[in-house]
């Protein structure tokens, strides 16, 4: 099952990655976001014929991410997914008109070079599944409220520039990561029937969503494609990988040396998408 998690994570990577493509160019195509105003502003997006085919690109993504993490532990999902925006490369040139320099590509090869050592080095034990309440309560609180703050802080400022693009687009990212969690979370009671929509993770889930969408529309706007997915990437992956080991107990290895040896892993997947916002990344076209 766990390679199956494994097709399933690489399949949602290559759809999310196109929807990010498609809602930076709704997202400047659409009226400027204000998050004082949200519901206008959502209004406005969907008006984008971009943004509204990257959000049912974005839906089709999600179904797969939610499978994959149903049955494979959630570090490992969303390594590989971290590892898929090597995936990002084909699309952006050859559709969206982005163009990946020397620093990029090296971010592409690291992230291919880790993905696929995670891959064929995956634990085969069972998973025992189960988390720890409080450790649950305290990650999604401490994330939650940084994510916020940067949404606040990106967004509500007075000089706005790209930089505040890329704070948008970790925040993002991090409000993923929260969603991932509590919907990773809920997984693990779907044996109980529909009461698991009536669960408080069910609501900390759709508002970190809700937040996430709101930052990453903003971002995209003020910032450049590339480095805003890239960052939004980076943030997720890295939140929801260590919510993952936190909360779930997701294992590293099971010897020094391969938990050294997958830690690196780990570590090189983050720091490819880390390499990929390079300076002075050319604007793409937004054209229809």
């Amino acid at each position: 099952m766990t390679e199956l998690g494994i097709a399933l994570a690489l399949a949602c990577a290559a759809t999310a990655n196109v929807s990010m493509l498609c809602k930076h160019r709704g997202a400047n195509q659409a009226p400027t976001v204000c998050i004082r105003s949200p519901l206008r502003s959502a209004a406005a997006l969907f008006r984008s014929k971009w943004w509204t085919i990257g959000m049912v690109v974005a839906a089709v993504a999600w179904i797969f991410h939610v499978a994959a993490m149903a049955i494979a532990p959630l570090s490992l999902v969303q390594s590989v997914i971290a590892g898929g925006i090597v995936l990002l490369a084909f699309p952006a040139e050859r559709y969206f008109g982005c163009k990946l320099g020397r620093r990029e590509w090296t971010g592409l090869a690291l992230a291919a070079v880790g993905l696929a050592f995670l891959a064929v080095t995956v634990p085969h034990s069972h998973e025992d599944g189960g988390y720890s309440l409080a450790a649950l309560v305290a990650f999604e609180s401490a994330a939650i409220g940084v994510g916020f703050a940067m949404l606040a802080s990106g967004a509500l400022g007075e000089d706005r520039h790209a930089g505040h693009g890329i704070m948008l687009g970790a925040a993002s990212g991090l409000l993923i990561g929260v969603s991932n969690v509590a919907i990773k979370a809920l997984t693990e009671v779907m044996g109980g029937g529909m009461d698991f929509l009536l669960s408080p993770w069910t609501l900390v889930a759709a508002l970190a969503g809700l937040g996430a969408f709101f930052a990453l529309a903003k971002g995209m706007q003020l910032g450049e494609a590339i480095p805003v997915i890239a960052t939004a990437s980076v943030a997720s992956n890295c939140s929801a990988i260590l919510g993952g080991v936190i909360v779930f107990g997701d294992p590293i290895g099971s010897g020094l040396i391969e938990s050294l040896a997958r830690g690196a892993a780990f570590v090189a997947v983050i720091a490819a998408a880390a390499l990929m916002p390079a300076p002075g990344s050319r604007r793409e076209a937004v054209s229809a």
